[in-house]
């Protein structure tokens, strides 16, 4: 079998390979002896890059050698990333193995106590003694704030998708994973997706429901909007019942507390009578966790004391005891009356109540507070006191403290009842009867020789007694894994794994980085000569293989130094080559990849096919529209250059992108680099080679209602910010109006009337629109200068009959327009408009808003501003004026990690402050 496994892990078929992982815990199972041969077999299966074979291959690791966990660091990464494509079994399987070891490698999310003691010592003294400072120094350690470990992310954020699988095992699984080892911020991404199999998948419902309730315990919030979902219904079973009201129970708030307890009224009347006694413990629970409904509860226990169903009864005495025991002292104080209408009540009652526990539930709660009901105590003594043969085991026990209490502390009237019980008792069947009767017989009635004990009969008796607590039975399960059937049973079933506890300082994360493989590294490097080389056989004829790029480039440096003859000759080869591209790149592209093919691996061969289709599909347009500028940009080069040629000379604008993308025609066609190239001098185009030219960034634009149709009778109006020049005044902002007439008859004379402007602003009507008939709708341009404030522009809508006061107020973005710089001047100014003029402000960035492109488009949609070229990486910069007086704006935002840090210099604070806040806003909005 040994031999067979080995021979099957290296077969071409992953079907094969995977059925041989299977064999592996059967073969162990077998003997043992063979594990270390085994562990070998598994490690090859474990970088096997197949997803069918990843989740049987971790399944035969977690049943061989779970413990070896150096076997999954050089992995780690690839499972992640292949979590989403495994299969669903598998990917159970994986996620249960990624749990433990998430708590075996990284640090726990949840350290907030370390976080919080990072500012303290901003606050204290600067005078500190030597032995505070050595505090300070040993504590050092603990005040570094936590940084998740990107690994820990990685597993976090590749599970994520999974909460939408089909499959339930897979949700629950993935709801395990966060609960142990996500952030507290981060586990409520997972309610939702529990909810929804609570819902759709009745035959699991306690599975889910015990999950939630360990769930809730620690984070009630999580599960609070779905509390309706938890409600009890008359089809469920009696398990999920009880299931539901300890997550109800668990849930329950100040906030909340009304609604629970209307629907655990109406349980009480249920006719399942265990499900009626669990209510009432239920309601109790909450009474004690919510002190101020402990009135209400109390009241409402003592009336269920009249129901006709006696087990409710008897959990309403027990229950009311329990909270009697638990009110505190300084309301006993204030209030002492309010025990013993209660008592009183319950004394009266228990001749009625047959249940034991009940019974004995009012005799200890009457021989505790004896002192209340002084006339009651010895009444209830005495008929109990005739009936004592006839109860049972634990009522006779109740009697007997009640009788030693109320002879301690009425002692004329029940000394001769207190003997009389005891005397009784002492012949009792029972054993436990009998050893109390002599116990309390030598402290309460001692003889002549009277026991050292007896003098503090009073303190042993009615001393204070611990309260008790009201705990839900899920309080610890927390210990066991989610999911598993240790939890489900609360109690550790055969085979079960220890969770591991959080280290205190995280392994060295090296362990898990991964050498790259010698033919990557080859085929990187391959690609930086092609890049190098494409600046200058851009608009050449260029191959697909290296030779063709070889000696496009030895071409290329040729025509340099030849006179013009020499250029026509090779321009006019070009042309007759170019009637036959399509052909020529099919064949060279055929020819490449069969080249390939024979050096590399099937997956290798793929990529490099699929990269060259890509490449000759994005040749063809370049050949046939560049090629005849050819010879007027190299007689440009010699000639004056002015303002127009600068747009089509895109030789020179290698000097501003980086010296591996090529510039296309198209992006320089795009509205934002068409303005940033229309001012750009030369001294622009002097920048370094590795500054990186800006990439082009649509942004839709957001309309604004101004005007409801149910307010304008019909007549609906929204605008928005055009981010274009206004035709009236370069210093007003350009606002585009949409009015649609939703009623049924045509709408005429819409004007702008009167107006309520802050000094200094300024209106630009629109010109009246005669008519807009039903169900039409018209757009009118008009501009609004703010005069670089923030307040709005107040104004009246007319039409012939009715009158609307609107007002438009502009974001601050928009009160701004985009300004040309380069990088170097940017670094100037900004180092000039630093001190009072300069808002920083860090925002964490959520996962989509993380790429350069992402980061660049909130910026934009924030602000109506123009990326300047960076040399550097991860740090971005915006330029724009102001449109009122050109007062500059500069905005740069420098990202690490998952934080975004935002500057914004301007020498008007205001516009300075609110762009700031939107920049934050808009880059970290999920």
């Amino acid at each position: 079998m040994m031999l067979a496994i080995k021979e099957a892990v290296m077969d071409m078929s992953p079907y094969v390979r995977k059925t041989a992982a299977h064999a592996i815990p059967k073969l162990y199972s077998l003997d043992p002896e063979t594990k270390e041969q085994l562990i070998e077999v598994i490690e090859k299966l474990l970088g096997d890059k197949t997803t069918l074979v990843a989740g049987s291959a971790i399944q035969a690791f977690e049943e061989v050698c779970p413990e070896r966990i150096d076997l999954i660091h050089k992995n780690y990464r690839k499972m992640c990333n292949l979590l989403v494509d495994v299969e669903e079994w598998g990917q159970v399987v994986i996620i249960n193995m990624l749990t433990r070891y998430c708590r075996t490698q990284f640090l726990n999310p949840n350290q907030t106590d370390s976080i919080d003691d990072v500012d303290k010592p901003f606050y204290e003294d600067s005078d500190k003694s030597s032995e505070e400072e050595d505090e300070t120094k040993e504590s050092e350690p603990k005040k570094k704030p936590y940084v998740m470990d990107s690994d820990h992310r990685l597993l976090l954020r590749q599970a994520k998708p999974l909460l939408n699988s089909r499959n339930a095992a897979v949700v629950m699984s993935v709801a395990q994973l966060y609960h142990h080892c996500a952030p507290k911020a981060e586990v409520g991404v997972v309610a939702k997706a529990l909810i929804r199999l609570l819902r759709s998948h009745k035959e699991i419902q306690y599975v889910v429901l015990s999950n939630i309730a360990t769930m809730t315990i620690k984070r009630k919030g999580m599960f609070e909007p779905y509390l309706k979902s938890f409600y009890v219904r008359s089809s469920d079973p009696l398990h999920v019942k009880l299931l539901k009201l300890e997550i109800l129970t668990s849930l329950a708030t100040e906030t909340n507390i009304s609604t629970i307890l209307r629907e655990l009224q109406t349980y009480v009347l249920s006719p399942d009578k265990e499900f009626a006694a669990a209510t009432i413990q239920a309601i109790g629970r909450c009474a004690s966790n919510i002190s101020e409904i402990t009135d209400t509860c109390l009241n409402g226990l003592v009336h269920l004391m009249s129901n006709r169903d006696e087990s409710v009864v008897a959990e309403s005495v027990v229950v009311i005891k329990k909270l009697l025991q638990m009110r505190p002292t300084s309301s006993e104080k204030k209030r002492p009356s309010e025990h013993k209408d209660i008592i009183c009540h319950m004394a009266k009652m228990v001749e009625k109540i047959m249940v034991p526990m009940a019974r004995a539930s009012i005799l200890w709660l009457i021989g505790e507070y004896s002192e209340r009901v002084p006339k009651i105590a010895p009444d209830v003594l005495r008929k109990f006191a005739k009936s004592f043969i006839q109860e049972e085991d634990i009522v006779k026990l109740q009697i007997l403290n009640l009788a030693a209490k109320l002879c301690i502390t009425n002692q004329k009237q029940t000394k001769l009842l207190c003997q009389y019980v005891l005397n009784l008792a002492k012949y009792d069947q029972n054993y436990d009867i009998r050893d109390r009767s002599r116990f309390l017989r030598q402290l309460v009635l001692p003889g002549e020789k009277s026991s050292a004990l007896a003098k503090y009969a009073k303190k042993i008796f009615l001393a204070t007694k611990p309260a008790p607590v009201l705990a839900s039975k899920f309080q610890d399960r927390d210990q066991y894994q989610l999911g598993t059937l240790s939890h489900l049973l609360n109690t550790r079933a055969h085979g079960y794994q220890e969770l591991p506890e959080w280290p205190e300082e995280a392994p060295e994360p090296s362990v898990r980085n991964v050498e790259m493989p010698i033919w990557t590294e080859k085929k990187i490097s391959t690609k930086k000569k092609k890049n190098t080389a494409d600046l200058k056989s851009f608009y050449s004829e260029t191959e697909s293989s290296d030779e063709d790029d070889s000696d496009g480039e030895s071409q290329s440096d040729e025509s340099e130094e030849e006179d013009s003859e020499e250029e026509s000759g090779e321009e006019s080869e070009e042309e007759e080559d170019s009637e036959n591209d399509e052909n020529e790149e099919e064949e060279e592209s055929e020819e490449e990849v069969s080249s390939k093919e024979e050096d590399s691996s099937e997956e290798d061969s793929e990529e490099e096919e699929s990269s060259s289709e890509e490449e000759v599909v994005q040749k063809k347009p370049v050949k046939k529209e560049i090629k005849p500028e050819k010879s007027k940009l190299k007689e440009e080069k010699s000639s004056t250059k002015n303002q127009s040629d600068l747009l089509l000379d895109l030789d020179d604008l290698g000097s501003l992108g980086t010296g591996s993308t090529p510039v296309t025609p198209g992006d320089m066609l795009t509205p934002t680099m068409a303005s940033s190239m229309s001012n750009l001098s030369i001294s622009d185009r002097a920048s370094p080679t590795n500054v990186a030219m800006p990439q082009p960034v649509i942004v839709p634009s957001k309309s604004y209602e101004l005007l409801n149709r149910i307010k304008g009778n019909g007549l609906s109006v929204e605008y928005k910010y055009t981010r274009s020049i206004s035709i009236f005044s370069p210093k007003m902002v350009s606002i585009e109006l949409t009015l649609t007439n939703s009623g049924d008859t045509p709408i005429t004379n819409i004007s702008m009337g009167d107006k309520k402007l802050q000094p200094g602003m300024e209106v630009q009507e629109f010109p009246e629109i005669a008519t807009l008939g039903a169900g039409s709708s018209t757009s009118v341009l008009f501009g609004i200068n703010y005069n670089d404030t923030t307040q709005p522009a107040m104004f009246d809508l007319c039409t012939q009959d009715q009158k609307y006061s609107v007002n438009i107020s502009a974001p601050v973005g928009e009160l701004v327009q985009p300004y040309t710089m380069n990088e170097s001047d940017f670094r100037t100014q900004q180092g000039k408009l630093g001190g009072m003029n300069e808002n920083s402000g860090s925002t964490d960035l959520p996962e989509k808003n993380q790429s350069p492109k992402a980061i660049c488009s909130c910026v934009h949609t924030a602000a109506n501003v123009l990326q300047v070229p960076s040399s550097e990486e991860n740090i971005y910069r915006f330029s724009a004026k102001t449109l009122g007086d050109g007062t500059l704006v500069l905005v740069s935002v420098k990202v690490k990690e998952s934080k975004a840090t935002v500057t914004v210099n301007c020498e008007k604070m205001v516009i300075g402050t609110m762009l700031l806040k939107d920049i934050k806003s808009t880059l970290g909005k999920k």
